[in-house]
């Protein structure tokens, strides 16, 4: 393999965030001829396609491979920028993946100190059990996931455990759940659901009765903050984040459904490394810093799981 000229990786990664030739290169101003260019240059560089050119853009496998070197050396240039106390490129952003309902509680307040120094984020969300594939691919430089074993090339830091409960609207109960949840009503009770990856409720209603794969009624609300509303207005039991509802639950507009039963989800924060990056420069050792930090002050200890 020739040496690769970091140019041609920051087009890579401009492609694969914008999604189109030409927004890449209004992002690098330059021509979209350039942007073919550039990307010829780094396919011959590794002697191997790195792009289908299809609609949309997809990577190939060492495509994805140069993805995770582009985002790491853009990482490192910023390390550096901020150490020589450069200002920072206007178009720079540090990738990161977290899971909706850890946005919405503490990593907005974590990572709010960096961010008024002017550090530039990019928060991409998916499912706390998915979000490692962001990283896996190089399409992040660090994320916050279940997986507790350090990927690839990558070094792991625990969070701590956010307990998930059922609530629902006062409202509801009554007219739904006289009787309160149980083995015989729970197939028929309409259960709030993030997106089709969450199985946060078939994992707590599996939990709650000692079943396997049991089948709900769902109703979808993908959205944390609107669907925490959704069970506020009785459209069905909700499975959520203790942290979340607190609020709601100390002015009873919601109610735990089976109050003794918690699910309870352990966090971990991986990210690249990235050479000497114990260095005081280090960018991404510092968000994660802050996500670690942010995160003791609001979840439990590593291990309230095992005694949940």
């Amino acid at each position: 393999m020739q040496s690769i000229d970091p140019a041609t990786l920051e087009c890579l990664a401009a492609l694969v965030d914008e999604g189109s030739f030409e927004r890449a290169a209004a992002r690098l101003s330059i021509t979209q001829s350039a942007v073919s260019q550039r990307l010829r240059a780094l396919e011959a560089s590794v002697g191997q396609p790195v792009v289908v050119r299809a609609r949309p853009l997809r990577l190939t496998e060492p495509g994805k491979v140069l993805l995770r070197f582009a985002r790491q050396w853009q990482a490192l240039r910023a390390d550096a920028e901020r150490e020589l106390e450069t200002a920072a490129r206007p178009d720079e952003r540090l990738p990161i993946a977290v899971n909706a309902d850890s946005l919405a509680t503490w990593v907005l307040p974590a990572l709010d100190p960096l961010v008024q120094e002017g550090v530039s984020l990019e928060l991409i969300v998916d499912d706390q059990d998915f979000t490692h594939e962001w990283l896996r691919q190089g399409a992040v430089l660090g994320c916050v996931t279940t997986v507790g074993q350090a990927l690839r090339g990558c070094r792991v830091a625990p969070l701590g455990v956010m307990p998930y409960i059922a609530v629902a609207s006062p409202r509801f109960i009554e007219h739904e759940l006289p009787r309160g949840l149980h083995r015989g009503n729970f197939a028929q009770t309409p259960f709030l659901v993030f997106n089709r990856k969450d199985d946060m409720q078939n994992r707590w209603v599996s939990r709650a009765f000692d079943l396997r794969a049991p089948r709900l009624r769902e109703r979808f609300v993908p959205s944390s903050e609107a669907y925490v509303h959704a069970a506020r207005m009785g459209w069905g039991v909700g499975v959520v984040p203790v942290v979340q509802v607190q609020p709601w639950l100390d002015s009873g507009e919601l109610v735990p459904v089976l109050a003794d039963v918690s699910l309870p989800v352990a966090l971990y924060w991986h990210r690249w490394k990235l050479g000497d990056d114990q260095r005081p420069g280090d960018l991404i050792g510092r968000i994660g810093d802050a996500l670690v930090e942010g995160a003791r002050a609001v979840l439990q200890p590593l291990g309230a799981e095992a005694a949940a």
